[in-house]
C-alpha cells in the first residue's frame, strides 16, 4: 500500500486517482502527525510525502520516520512546488527521501518511480517472505534432530541432508538478487535495498556452510588439505573481505604476520573470517577492531582477535565453543545457531593448535589461537600496521 500525505485533499484526490487507476493501493493522511499514527500501525510500501505543510513539515516527519526501526526503510518521494533549489533538494535527501518531485506533477513521471520502488519493494518481501521460511526450516530441522538424537541417534545424516537440500534453492536466489543488483545502476537510490537483500542472502549462504562442516565433523570427514602457506597474505585477504562487507569498521593489524605455516589455508582463512565477524557482530556500538600477532619462541603464532562490544560473563566463557551454545543475553538481541566457534575449534585442533577466548562483560572480547609454524620456527617476520 501506498500511503499519500498532503494538507490538500484536492491533492490527495488526484494523486490518489493516478494511481489507483494503475492498481496501487493507496490510503491517505491530511498531517505530518496523522501521517505518523498510520506508519505506527500499518506497513507501507511507499510514501508520497508533501514538503509544506502546517505543523509538522514533510522534513520533519520523514526524519521522525528514519527514527523508527519499524518504518525507516520504507522509501519517501517528496512533493513540493515551494522551492526547487539544490540546497532544499539536498535537505529532502538528507531527512531520509529516497527522491524528489516538484510541482505540478507529470503523471508519466510519477508512476514511472513509483513502478520502480513498488516492485523493489514486492521483490523484497518476497526475499523476506523466503529468508523467514528458510530460518524457520532450520529452526524446525535442529529441533526435530536434537529429537532424532535422543530416540534414534541419527542426527549427522539429518544435518547432512537438510543442509544440502537448503543449498540449492538458496544458490538460485543469490543468483536471482546478484542479477538484480547488476541491473540497477550505481547512482539508483533502490540499489541500497538489493545491497541489503545480498547481505542476507550471505548470511544464510554461511550458515548453510557451517551445517555442511558441523555434519562433516560429526561423519568424520571433514577434509584438510595441508600445505605450507604465507599466512600474512592469507590475513590480508580475510580482513580485506571483512572491510568489503561491513566498510564502517576500522580493523587494525598490530605485530607480525609474515610467517610460513603448514596447514589447510582455507580452513585458516575460515577461522579468521569467523573470529572478525563475530566481533562486527558483537560490538555494534564500537566500528574498531584490533588484530594482534607474534611468534613465540620461533615455535608457534598466536592470533587475538580483539573487540569492544558487549562482552561475555564469566560462568559462559567456558562453554563458548561448545555445539549449539549460546548465551541467553546474546541469543535475543543477535542471530546465529552456535556453530562457528565449534566448528574453529575443530579447525585449530586438527592443526594442532591451542584456543581460547577473554572477556568482561561490557568490555570487549578478545577470542585467540595459536599453531604452530612450519618447520617449528619462523622463516620470516615483519612488523607492520596495515593502512587504516
Amino acid at each position: 500500500m501506498i500511503l499519500i500525505v498532503d494538507d490538500k485533499p484536492e491533492n490527495i484526490f488526484s494523486l490518489k486517482t493516478i494511481l489507483e487507476l494503475h492498481s496501487f493501493p493507496t490510503d491517505t493522511a491530511l498531517s505530518g502527525e496523522e501521517a505518523l499514527k498510520k506508519i505506527l500501525r500499518h506497513s507501507y510500501a511507499l510514501i508520497i510525502l508533501d514538503v509544506q505543510m502546517p505543523g509538522m513539515d514533510g522534513f520533519e516527519v520523514a526524519e521522525a520516520i528514519s527514527g523508527s526501526s519499524k518504518a525507516r526503510d520504507i522509501p519517501i518521494i517528496f512533493l513540493s512546488a515551494a522551492n526547487t533549489d539544490k540546497k532544499f533538494i539536498t535537505k529532502g535527501y538528507s531527512s531520509g527521501g529516497m527522491d524528489y518531485i516538484t510541482k505540478p506533477i507529470d503523471p508519466d513521471i510519477l508512476l514511472l518511480k513509483v513502478k520502480t520502488f513498488y516492485r523493489l519493494y514486492e521483490q523484497n518481501s518476497e526475499l523476506n517472505r523466503i529468508h523467514a521460511s528458510l530460518r524457520s526450516e532450520i529452526e524446525f530441522r535442529k529441533k526435530v534432530e536434537g529429537e532424532l538424537q535422543e530416540a534414534l541417534g541419527k542426527k549427522d545424516e539429518f544435518i547432512s541432508i537438510a543442509s544440502h537440500e537448503l543449498k540449492t534453492p538458496l544458490t538460485t536466489i543469490k543468483a536471482y538478487v546478484q542479477l538484480l543488483d547488476r541491473a540497477i545502476g550505481e547512482d539508483d537510490p533502490t540499489r541500497m535495498y538489493v545491497e541489503r537483500t545480498l547481505v542476507q542472502v550471505r548470511k544464510l549462504d554461511n550458515l548453510i556452510v557451517d551445517l555442511l562442516d558441523l555434519s562433516k565433523i560429526e561423519s568424520g570427514k571433514l577434509k584438510f588439505n595441508k600445505k605450507v602457506f604465507n599466512f600474512g597474505s592469507t590475513l590480508s585477504s580475510a580482513i580485506e573481505m571483512i572491510r568489503q562487507t561491513y566498510p564502517e569498521y576500522r580493523v587494525v593489524l598490530k605485530g607480525s604476520a609474515d610467517v610460513q605455516l603448514n596447514g589447510d589455508e582455507m580452513r585458516i582463512e575460515q577461522v579468521l573470517i569467523n573470529y572478525l565477524t563475530n566481533a562486527v557482530k558483537y560490538s555494534p556500538d564500537n566500528k574498531e577492531i584490533q588484530i594482534e600477532t607474534k611468534i613465540e619462541n620461533d615455535q608457534r603464532l598466536c592470533v587475538r582477535v580483539r573487540d569492544f562490544g558487549i562482552g561475555i560473563q564469566k560462568d559462559h566463557q567456558s562453554n563458548i565453543f561448545h555445539k549449539f551454545y549460546r548465551v541467553e543475553e546474546a541469543a535475543n538481541r543477535f542471530q546465529g545457531l552456535g556453530i562457528g566457534l565449534y566448528i574453529c575449534a575443530e579447525i585449530i585442533r586438527r592443526h594442532e593448535g591451542a584456543y581460547g577466548v577473554e572477556s568482561e562483560p561490557g568490555q570487549g572480547s578478545v577470542f585467540y589461537f595459536s599453531i604452530p609454524v612450519a618447520n617449528g620456527r619462523a622463516l620470516q617476520t615483519v612488523n607492520e600496521q596495515i593502512k587504516k
